[in-house]
């Protein structure tokens, strides 16, 4: 009864972490007539101030030390941070910018991307559903080029920046609040500088807008932290397959919001597109559920067989255990929305590291 409640709750906390992501794009105007840099600068700011109290009240500060002494992985931290701001900014600016569906695109193929860079990066070899997706969503992109007459540059760069941002934080191998306080920490200095060159220079919103519109900016640190928390508490209570799932539930919202509530225009060969990246994470889908079914069967046979010879190792076919309830995420991938951390390939991530913003 207590593992159900467990997992019960779980399934809130990960709903409520994505359902946040797929809104925030109501948050960002909010903050007009603060241009993208400077809300971007701000949520750098006040989202070390929120991590680094939460991190305080956990009392998880022990990892400061080991970073520290870490040359290589201080430099994986700051490669991240520096891919991060690419990603939190232009994704700022399209929200800003009248661009939301086409943003929302980026994080519906960024699963699809973190696949092409495991297979192209390192050497992981795909299914044939795999390829049959990744090979969709390439078509939606050339068709989606095409409508625009150019480029989905946004998705794509918001894609390819996540889908990188995802790889080093796989590499760096660090809790959500940790890596979150980590890049945090490599950004303030700079971010903090710009805030108060703005300030002396005349161009800060952050007094001239008025006390509301001074903690609506210092809000961007909550409307970091508090989705990432909520993720981080899912993560640990239910199994990555339905993370998998849930993780679609952020672009769907954004998407959702450009059409009916910002009302952005979809031509038929926008819809084209879009039809056919869901054929590709549909599929994905399916091949993920139908794998996590035959691990856990695979799983149920071993346990068997172990408990019948309990003396003899019987290896799986790659050569590792496979343990009950072990399901590789969607598509080899499990990807919260804007900042989270991916993995790529088909093995079974660490589901704390993952987030998004």
């Amino acid at each position: 009864m207590e593992g159900k409640n467990e997992q019960r709750a779980g399934l809130l906390y990960g709903i409520g972490a994505y359902v946040m992501w797929g809104l925030v794009p109501l948050f960002w105007p909010l903050l007009k007539p603060s241009g993208a840099i400077e809300i971007l600068a701000h949520r750098m700011v006040w989202s070390l101030g929120v991590v680094t109290i939460a991190l305080l009240a956990l009392r998880r500060w022990a990892w400061i030390g080991a970073l520290v002494r870490d040359r290589r992985k201080l430099a994986l931290i700051s490669v991240a941070a520096a891919t991060i701001t690419v990603n939190w900014g232009l994704y700022i600016w399209a929200v800003n910018n009248g661009q939301v569906v086409e943003a929302s695109l980026g994080y519906f193929i960024n699963p699809l991307v973190t696949i092409a860079m495991g297979v192209l990066l390192l050497g992981e070899r795909l299914r044939p559903v795999q390829w049959v997706a990744v090979a969709t969503g390439l078509a939606a992109v050339l068709v989606l080029a095409i409508g625009y007459g150019r480029p989905p540059w946004i998705s794509l760069v918001l894609a390819f920046s996540f889908a990188t941002y995802g790889l080093i934080k796989k590499k760096v191998n660090m809790g959500g609040l940790e890596s979150l306080a980590a890049e945090t920490a490599v950004l303030f200095v700079p971010a903090l500088g710009f805030l108060l060159w703005l300030a002396a220079t005349g161009k800060s919103t952050f007094t001239a807008g008025g006390t509301g519109h001074g903690f609506l900016l210092a809000a961007t640190g909550i409307v970091t932290a508090i989705p990432l928390i909520c993720f981080g508490a899912a993560a640990v209570r239910v199994p990555l397959s339905t993370l998998g799932l849930l993780q679609y539930l952020a672009p769907i919202f954004q998407f959702g919001l450009g059409v009916v509530y910002f009302k952005e225009s979809m031509p038929p060969e926008r819809w084209a597109g879009f039809a056919l990246v869901w054929l590709a994470l549909s599929l994905l889908t399916w091949d993920a559920l139908r794998t996590a079914r035959r691990n856990r069967a695979l799983a149920v046979k071993l346990l068997a067989t172990a408990a019948a010879a309990p003396a003899t190792a019987t290896p799986t076919p790659e050569g590792a255990a496979i343990l009950p309830g072990d399901a590789a995420p969607l598509g080899g991938t499990t990807t919260p929305a804007p900042e989270a951390a991916t993995t790529t390939g088909t093995e079974a991530p660490n589901p704390t590291q993952q987030k998004i913003t």
